[in-house]
Order: structure tokens, then sequence, then C-alpha cells
């Protein structure tokens, strides 16, 4: 009797002691895997995350004249026509547009006109502004015409040889007065439009003539609102102001706020040979003079240094601006440096 009750015993225990191990898997098979389950879920929905949108760069340059001076410590030190922009291509390659004033024509045609200054520099230049990366420049300035009609279009040839965009000049007036309009990837178009205050009306692009765009008020809407239905983004650039002036004059402010009010997003400025001030005006930035990009007034710290304008561009619309400050060396080659 007492074995049996000690049998009985055991057997209820066994029973006990199996239900709790019962349970214990169970908490092992079902709890846990479910938990796993869930944060395997958590995980995918992050990976379902749209991607953030992407932001892209367009750099403006100042002033890039590729004779005289530049020309000669080229021939001197560099190998070709990169040799200006080695020090500053990691810089320039990072933009997703890059633009630039190109103050001398790439050319071998044409004849000197007997201004004061005379720029042309030599067909490999072009493998310079393909080397540094450029874009879009505009031609829309006082030494266009420096070697004459010829070298003017040359010039235009090459350029388009090189697939490099230009604006403020065209073989017509449509061409002329029409923007370079240059696709992000995801798909916001840039459109440049290119004006300067010095040529004289033989210059201006006619219905079938070649020349540079005819600047005034009235014109300059006109073109921006008609760019408006080329491209998300209107930038204008202007050769203006008066030369080694620190602050810009009040047609400098005039024709860079009509061109906001017209429509613009932005407006770029040259000619001045030294920097001037950034304004945000009406949310838009006008950056009234780069300064010299490319060139070999070595006689003043002023035309030595420069800074390139940056804006960040994000789903269509400008988020921010930033000044990349550089320092022509020696040699004229644009440096980067903090201030």
């Amino acid at each position: 009797m007492e074995k049996r009750m000690k049998k009985l015993l055991a057997f209820g225990m066994g029973i006990i002691l199996g239900a709790l191990l019962f349970s214990a898997l169970s908490e092992k098979e079902f709890r846990i895997p479910f938990l796993a389950t869930s944060t395997q879920e958590k995980e995918e929905e992050k990976r379902e995350d749209p991607k953030s949108p992407e932001t892209y760069t367009i750099l403006f340059t100042g002033d890039i004249m590729l004779d005289r001076g530049v020309k000669k410590m080229t021939e001197r030190h560099g190998e070709n026509y990169a040799f200006p922009f080695l020090k500053i291509k990691e810089t320039l390659k990072g933009a997703d547009i890059l633009f630039g004033n190109l103050e001398s024509m790439i050319s071998d045609k044409g004849e000197d006109t007997g201004a004061l200054y005379s720029f042309r520099a030599p067909p490999e230049a072009m493998e310079g502004l393909s080397f540094a990366g450029f874009d879009v420049v505009s031609l829309a300035n006082n030494h266009t015409f420096d070697y004459g009609r010829e070298a003017f279009e040359d010039t235009m040839r090459r350029l388009e040889g090189e697939k490099i965009k230009y604006t403020g000049a065209g073989f017509s007036e449509k061409e002329a007065h029409f923007p370079a309009v240059i696709e992000l990837e995801d798909g916001t178009r840039g459109g440049f439009l290119g004006y300067t205050e010095f040529l004289y009306p033989h210059a201006f692009a006619k219905e079938e003539r070649s020349g540079i765009t005819n600047l005034s008020q009235e014109r300059m809407e006109e073109d921006i609102k008609s760019a408006k239905k080329e491209a998300d983004l209107i930038f204008v650039s202007f050769h203006y102001g008066e030369e080694y002036e620190k602050k810009p004059n009040e047609n400098q402010k005039i024709l860079s706020k009509k061109a906001i009010d017209s429509g613009a997003d932005g407006g770029i400025g040259h000619h001045p040979h030294v920097t001037q001030p950034v304004e945000k005006y009406e949310g838009k930035y006008i950056a009234y003079s780069l300064g010299n990009f490319i060139f070999d007034q070595y006689f003043s710290e002023e035309t030595m240094r420069g800074f390139m304008l940056e804006l960040e561009i994000k789903e269509g619309e400008i988020e921010g601006m930033r000044k990349v400050h550089y320092k022509l060396n020696e040699h004229y080659q644009p440096e980067a440096v903090e201030r």
C-alpha cells in the first residue's frame, strides 16, 4: 500500500512537471517567434520608407579670360589648358550644373577690332572648359566682339562641339533671347539667360544675324516670362556695373530686382573684377559681382580673389546658398580658401 502510494505520488509529480515543461516550451516556441516577426515587420517598414529627396547644386563662377597672361602661364608651366583649373577642379566637379562668364572668345579666326584690351584664346583653350566641367557659359559681355563676328560665331560652334551650352548670344535673335536649359537628374530644369549693358547695336542679334541679347527692362521681362515655360528655375547673368567698385551701382540694383520681379529665381553679376555683396530680395539671391575666376589682373589683392555662388536645389526649389571663396595664385589658378 505504501509502495502504491509512492508510485501514485511520483506519477502525479511527473504530470505536474510535464505540464510546467510544456508551458515553458510553449513560451519559447510561440511567444518568442511572435516577437521576432514583429521586429522583422518593423525593419521591412523602414526599408519601404520613401527615399528622401536628392539635393543638387548649381555653381556659378566669375569672369573667365584664357588669353594674355593666363595663356603665357599655361604655355610656360602647364601641359594643356586644364592647367588654369587644376587647383580648383575637385570643387568644380562636385557641382551638378557649372556656369561661368566667358570673357574671351576661343578661336583662331577674326581680326582684332582695336579695343583697348582685346582677348581671344586659342582653340585648345576649349579643352580647359571641358576639363573643368562647365555646362553653360554666358557670352554676353564687353569682349565678345573683340575679334569680330567671325571669331564670335566660331566660338559658339566650338562650344557646341564640346556639348557646352551658351546663353546671351546666338546665331539669331530668337536663339540669343532663348534660355539655355539643363535638366537635373530629378527632372528639374534650370534655365539661363545672359545680358550685358556695354555693347552697341552692331553686336545685337537680329532675325537672321548672329549677336548678343539686346538688354532692356521690357525685353528682359518678356524673355523671363517666356523662359518660365521652358524651365522650372530661371537664372539671369548680368555683365554690368563699374570696374573695381566694391558696391553695386543703382543700375545694377534696378536690373537685378526687375529680373526677380519678372519671375527669375536668381541674378548673377560679372564685370567689376572684384567681389560685391550678395543680397536676398523677395526670397531670391542676387550676387552683384563674383569677381575674377580665371584672370591675370595681378596688380591688387581684390582682383586676385573671388567667390563662387553655390545654390542648393531640392525638389525644384532653392534650399540654400553658400559662398565658395578662392584666391588666384601666381599662375592665375584659383585655389579654395576659407575666406
